[in-house]
């Protein structure tokens, strides 16, 4: 299974946000961190906000943050609610024109894949890829 870029993002912009010392980043420094453009930041943040993953402060001394504590955002739900789809083939589409569809096991099996996935990732918090982890704390440059 591989992920889009905008899901990679997301997880990438709430693991940041979840080392943050004070709770609170800007997008600007997440860009600066990962080396990905603010414009697409910007679009992950909205949907991640709007998803209840962040809050955004607007104003001075604004920015993002969690919506919920580490403990409490779970890597599969990110998943699946930043993935816009998990159609692995052509039979999971709606235009499926595949002559084999109605005998074909291979749907069930990739299903049967998917959903294993999806259930390891449900064992994962934020808290899990971000706690005490001092040598990501390093690499996005909160400890020198």
């Amino acid at each position: 299974m591989r992920l889009t870029a905008h899901t990679d993002y997301a997880l990438r912009v709430l693991i940041f946000a979840a080392v943050a010392p004070d709770g609170l980043c800007r997008i600007e420094d997440i860009s600066s961190a990962y080396g990905i453009s603010k414009n697409h930041l910007v679009k992950v943040v909205r949907g991640l906000g709007e998803k209840g993953f962040l809050t955004t402060l607007r104003g001075r001394g604004g920015g993002l943050k969690l919506a919920r504590s580490p403990q409490d955002i779970i890597v599969g739900d990110v998943v699946r609610k930043m993935e816009g789809s998990f159609a692995q083939a052509e039979c999971f589409g709606a235009k499926n024109a595949c002559v084999i569809s109605p005998v074909c096991r291979l749907k069930g099996v990739l299903n049967q894949a998917l959903q294993a996935y999806l259930a390891e990732l449900d064992t994962v918090t934020l808290a899990d890829l971000s706690g005490n982890n001092q040598a990501l704390a390093e690499l996005l440059s909160f400890v020198d």
